[in-house]
């Protein structure tokens, strides 16, 4: 029997509407979704090294199995990352589903937009809405400093890959996405038309997700 895990997006939860979705489609199908808490021990003092070595931990208390990896915006970045580092050691990375990937989160593209880029280094704190817990948290710029380490573009891995990417996404770059892909014959795409929380979409993503992981109608 296959792990199933949802790594969730910056300053979300794992009760956000798509892992809720989805955790509830493959349970229709008597499969488990299990969604990690990224913001714990704290949210301040997250960085994607600590999100790997978290996912690590997770599957290094499972029986060995093969792993499903979803991951939202900046989980996806931590799930190509934890696959790169993982390479060919247990726990094997199967398969992969990405919601929306924030490839290029650890760069000046992450959206964060250069002043405040700027401020959050000469502060060492950013000052952003939570969406998991509700109104603003702080976290350090140490998630930033760390996850400029990571360059999805010079990964190596070839674990098949979903990719579902919105056309309207004013957070991650369609464009960026596709040229990802171009060269990695390993990933599919399926371009929506929706944005970043591809909140319109998600009957389509079931309906891509549950081809691509080869699971019957329920």
């Amino acid at each position: 029997m296959e792990h199933f895990l949802y790594l969730h997006g910056f300053a979300s939860s794992p009760q956000s509407g798509k892992a809720t979705f989805l955790t509830n489609r493959l349970a229709a199908h008597q499969l488990t979704l299990n969604c990690p808490d990224f913001n714990l021990p704290d949210f301040s003092t997250l960085t994607v090294t600590r999100m790997i070595r978290q996912i690590e931990d997770n599957l290094s208390s499972r029986e060995p199995a093969p792993v499903v990896l979803f991951g939202s915006s900046l989980g996806a970045f931590v799930a190509l990352h934890l696959t790169e580092c993982l390479g060919s050691t247990w726990p094997k990375i199967d398969r992969m589903v990405w919601l929306a990937p924030a490839l290029e989160f650890g760069s000046s593209r992450a959206g964060f937009g250069d002043e405040r880029l700027v401020r959050w280094q000469e502060t060492g704190w950013l000052e952003t809405p939570h969406y998991g817990y509700g109104g603003n948290r702080r976290v350090h710029y140490e998630l930033f400093a760390d996850a400029s380490r990571y360059d999805s573009f010079a990964t190596r891995n070839t674990v098949p890959t979903l990719i579902l990417q919105g056309r309207q996404d004013d957070v991650v770059d369609p464009g960026m996405v596709q040229q990802f892909v171009r060269h990695r014959p390993h990933v599919q795409l399926v371009m929506l038309n929706d944005g970043h929380q591809l909140t319109a979409s998600l009957d389509r993503v079931w309906l891509e997700t549950r081809a691509f992981l080869g699971l019957r109608l329920s």
